[in-house]
């Protein structure tokens, strides 16, 4: 992440707002003063944890910190409301979670799509549509079934659906998705800037979803990996 995304630059500027060294604002978040200098320099991505704590610290919302919003309301996040999910024993509301993991999703799906929107492929466009809408399928379905509701509301059968009709769907929409992008790359097709500097300055708080999602999900398959 550049130095000059949104989220390194409203965490520095909230910190000198309220007053506080580096010093005192990494004991009272828990973690060590390089590491906040880290994070607002952009040297380093911070963890969902660590960001939940730094909104309820400085008292404004997630939307706000996460620079996809000039307000500093809306969905608030206090020390009751939200706890690190990671620590054994804490108990974090699903609602505000739920809020937070659905604005970090929407932020990095918009960047995606707002990239293959500058490539212009159709077919790269209508496969990543076609892969993330089978997703969405897959879990509200679970749900669905879960909840006890009558799934003939559904034209897929309930078997058919549970032998992983939606994975194979993902996998076949991934492929036209790569093919396509292997084709642009073999006409010599000028792609959209990727860097962090590029992207901060085209997607605004959008990058920093972006980011963090990446993130995580690099971190939990390279776990996996091991």
């Amino acid at each position: 992440m550049a130095s000059t995304s949104e989220f390194s630059r409203t965490l520095s500027l909230l910190r000198r707002e309220r007053g506080v060294s580096q010093r005192t604002a990494a004991a009272d978040l828990g973690i060590s003063q390089a590491l906040l200098s880290h994070y607002e320099n952009g040297v380093r991505e911070p963890g969902l944890s660590f960001v939940v704590k730094a909104c309820d610290y400085y008292n404004v919302s997630a939307d706000f910190i996460l620079g996809r919003t000039l307000s500093r309301e809306g969905s608030m996040l206090t020390s009751e409301e939200v706890l690190n999910a990671a620590e054994p024993g804490n108990v974090l509301q699903g609602s505000v979670m739920a809020t937070l993991q659905s604005k970090l999703l929407s932020g990095a799906v918009s960047v995606l799509f707002g990239l293959l929107g500058k490539l212009g492929d159709k077919t790269a466009i209508n496969a990543a549509a076609s892969y993330l809408g089978s997703a969405v399928y897959q879990l509200y379905r679970h749900l669905y079934r879960a909840a006890g509701a009558n799934e003939a509301y559904f034209a897929l059968d309930p078997a058919a659906c549970t032998m992983g009709m939606a994975d194979a769907d993902m996998k076949l929409a991934e492929t036209r998705y790569a093919r396509a992008l292997r084709s642009q790359a073999a006409q010599k097709t000028e792609f959209p800037d990727l860097s962090a500097e590029a992207l901060s300055d085209s997607y605004p708080g959008r990058c920093q979803s972006l980011t963090q999602v990446l993130s995580t999900a690099d971190t939990r398959l390279n776990k996996l990996s091991e």
